[in-house]
């Protein structure tokens, strides 16, 4: 028998997701945000919302036809449910981006930033545009009739084509031509200019000359999205031993998946909408009309192109992170991690002491060993090239290497490559589970025995990110940790999650059953009328059993703290259920993505970093870890952090009781933002470089000189 759930104070996952992507077409919005950074916005929404087609559309798709009786634990829907209720919220989102993109699109045109539209084009300029059509698209194209000799073809995912309705002798038939993969994107009248034309408005005006024999009745630019959701580890895709080549096999496939959505660009034909429709084996309800690009990615290119001093004008203050508050400069990182714990704040705190120590590492005689799980990293990653040095030198290099990090597969199959010519032990996971932890173990040794130094963080080993994202990084050189950490290679080496710890709590055996514990005992000492206090910082909140707990921890008296960038699925100040829990989340000029769970008051205080949020995935089918902070001077410093994220009110939004977010602001109150204040502080706080020590031939010359200017 189905376990029966209390649906009053939950909501659906996916819903709550379009609302954390309603937040970030909001900061396009605001006028106080840069114009540069608006447009930037706009590009992230669209991004994001193409993401959550091909992976969540496209997974709850697979489920409405295998799982027809399926109801969501959070919300009680079926997937046609979750399905219909998608399609209602995301006309509006539509819409709304369209009025930004307008409003933006105003904006940079007073700036002299124009995208033109070729029904406002002179003929001068239409005759260039023709002309650079002619040379430089026509023959790299590709136009197709649908006949019985060309049959319908596969459109790919997310790729821009041009389509078109043809009559010849009284007999409708479908055109469609590619957008080519290597044209810019974008056509500038002149050099320096900053008017442009998109290159799929060029095609549509002057590709009637590909169909000679045709009459051209409509045109219209269009995109297919496909899903995304296929699990590698399912045995219908095995058959191949290689796994690398397997996961090149599972991108293939994931190019020729089941379309979720089909848009239209500008004006709409319900010709072509209703043929493609019956083509793709879509419903009506997978439509949408855009009047913004189907495809922003150009902006960056577009914001490169724009003058400096404009640029600057544009965009947010530049930001370069600091050097980390307790690391002296010049000195051996590895020597002053033996010296005491360190804490790096990204992107607030650069991530170079952790590659310096891995510099270090690869070079020092004491180093045995370097272990490692990587998830996601840069196009150009000196992680790698670091890794790849201590093997060269000797040193036992082992690197997990999870080829599942969807969209990363190919960038980390390469990676995988390189580190194996190298010398370094590459292995790719466990089956059924990904692996998402953030784990560094460097093992030493030398007279007095074996050492180790540990880095345990919240993100990715990604340099580009870690500017953008906000990550914690623990670097310790605590035994106690070192040894399990050692425990935790040894058990993924072999597959064996089900191992025990004695400070780490690591998905899927201990994470999440850990947790409720926690969060029992602050309801047991709410109960006994002792102080009591949950905050919790994270990504998504979803897991069921996670949410039920907080919900009777809020019953019993605990103040509860959740500040959730993205989903939440826990709807708090429902009267006798969550009255006691407060949800906000921040989004602002960087992702915030560092997990903090803190549970107790005072100096009851406990307080872990986790590369795990609250949702089934990563509690049950994820191998992650969460690390306590033992130091204290760390562990003020967090409940200090923790402190300012619970006053921002200019980034921060709260949830309200039926799931719609407000702002925090109140009359009169002083602006608070948290990013805007770590900033600063990280500049406030970062070490002086040591002034280099003069030999005493300096300082002889310097007496020398300082005699002859006296005389």
């Amino acid at each position: 028998m189905s376990k029966k759930y209390d649906y009053s104070y939950t909501q659906d996952r996916e819903l709550s997701w379009l609302k954390f992507n309603e937040r970030v077409l909001n900061e396009a919005g605001k006028k106080s945000v840069p114009i540069l950074e608006r447009l930037k916005f706009l590009e992230i929404f669209t991004n994001n919302l193409d993401e959550f087609f091909m992976v969540r559309v496209g997974s709850i798709h697979e489920m409405s036809l295998i799982h027809d009786g399926h109801h969501d634990i959070r919300s009680n829907l079926t997937p046609d449910e979750q399905l219909m209720k998608i399609s209602e919220h995301m006309a509006p989102l539509y819409r709304q981006r369209d009025r930004i993109f307008l409003d933006v699109s105003e904006e940079l045109e007073k700036q002299g930033i124009v995208q033109c539209r070729l029904g406002e084009l002179g003929d001068e300029e239409k005759l260039y545009l023709k002309n650079y059509f002619e040379i430089m698209v026509l023959p790299v194209l590709s136009p197709i009739v649908i006949a019985k000799q060309h049959p319908f073809p596969h459109i790919p995912n997310k790729v821009l084509h041009i389509g078109l309705r043809l009559k010849k002798k009284e007999k409708e038939s479908f055109g469609i031509i590619a957008m080519p993969k290597d044209l810019d994107r974008m056509v500038f009248f002149e050099e320096g200019s900053l008017r442009f034309v998109l290159l799929e408005d060029i095609i549509a005006e002057f590709c009637d000359v590909l169909f000679p024999k045709y009459i051209i009745e409509e045109k219209g630019i269009l995109c297919v999205t496909r899903s995304a959701d296929i699990d590698p580890d399912d045995e219908i895709y095995e058959n191949t031993d290689d796994y690398r080549e397997h996961m090149r096999q599972i991108i293939k496939l994931r190019r020729r998946l089941h379309p979720v959505r089909l848009e239209f660009y500008g004006e709409q034909s319900r010709w072509m909408e209703k043929y493609l429709i019956k083509k793709l084996d879509i419903t009506k309800r997978d439509v949408y009309q855009s009047l913004a690009p189907l495809d922003m990615k150009y902006v960056y290119a577009l914001s490169d192109r724009v003058p400096e001093e404009q640029r600057k004008k544009g965009s947010y203050r530049p930001f370069y992170p600091a050097l980390n508050r307790d690391f002296v400069p010049g000195e051996s990182i590895t020597k002053q991690i033996l010296q005491g714990d360190k804490l790096l704040s990204f992107p607030f705190e650069t991530m170079d002491s952790f590659v310096e120590l891995l510099k270090e590492s690869a070079a020092d005689k004491e180093t045995v060993s370097i272990k490692i799980t990587i998830y996601r990293l840069a196009k150009q990653a000196k992680i790698v090239k670091y890794l790849c040095e201590a093997a060269e030198n000797g040193k036992e290099v082992l690197v997990l290497m999870e080829l599942r990090a969807r969209f990363d597969e190919e960038n980390n199959i390469n990676y995988s490559e390189i580190l194996e010519e190298a010398g370094c032990k590459v292995i790719y996971g466990i089956d059924g589970y990904k692996v998402h932890s953030k784990v560094c173990l460097i093992t030493k040794k030398n007279s007095r025995g074996i050492y180790y130094i540990t880095q345990i963080g919240t993100g990715n080993y990604n340099e580009s990110t870690s500017k953008i994202y906000t990550d914690l990084s623990l670097l310790t050189a605590s035994k106690a940790i070192g040894r399990d950490a050692t425990k935790f290679f040894h058990n993924i080496s072999v597959f064996h999650l089900e191992g025990e710890y004695d400070h780490l709590l690591v998905a899927p055996n201990s994470l999440k059953n850990n947790i409720i514990k926690y969060i029992h005992r602050e309801k047991m000492k709410a109960e006994s009328f002792q102080p009591s206090g949950i905050f919790m910082k994270m990504n998504s909140l979803a897991d069921r059993q996670i949410i039920d707990a907080l919900a009777e921890a809020s019953c019993a008296g605990v103040p509860i703290f959740l500040l959730v960038r993205g989903i939440c699925c826990l709807r708090p100040g429902i009267p006798g259920k969550t009255e006691n829990i407060r949800v906000e989340s921040i989004v602002g000029r960087f992702l915030e993505h560092s997990r903090i769970y803190s549970f107790g008051a005072g100096e009851d205080l406990e307080i872990f970093i986790s590369s795990a949020d609250m949702m089934t995935r990563n509690t049950r089918r994820r191998v992650e870890v969460a690390c306590p902070i033992y130091d204290p001077a760390l562990r003020e410093r967090l409940r200090e952090m923790m402190e300012i994220l619970k006053k921002d009110n200019v980034q921060a939004t709260r949830m309200l009781s039926d799931g719609e977010y407000v702002s925090k602001r109140k009359k009169g109150e002083t602006p608070l933002s948290s990013q805007v204040y770590f900033m600063n502080e990280a500049k406030r706080l970062q070490p002086k470089p040591k002034p280099k020590k003069k030999g005493l031939l300096a300082s002889v010359g310097s007496r020398l000189f300082r005699r002859k200017q006296k005389r």
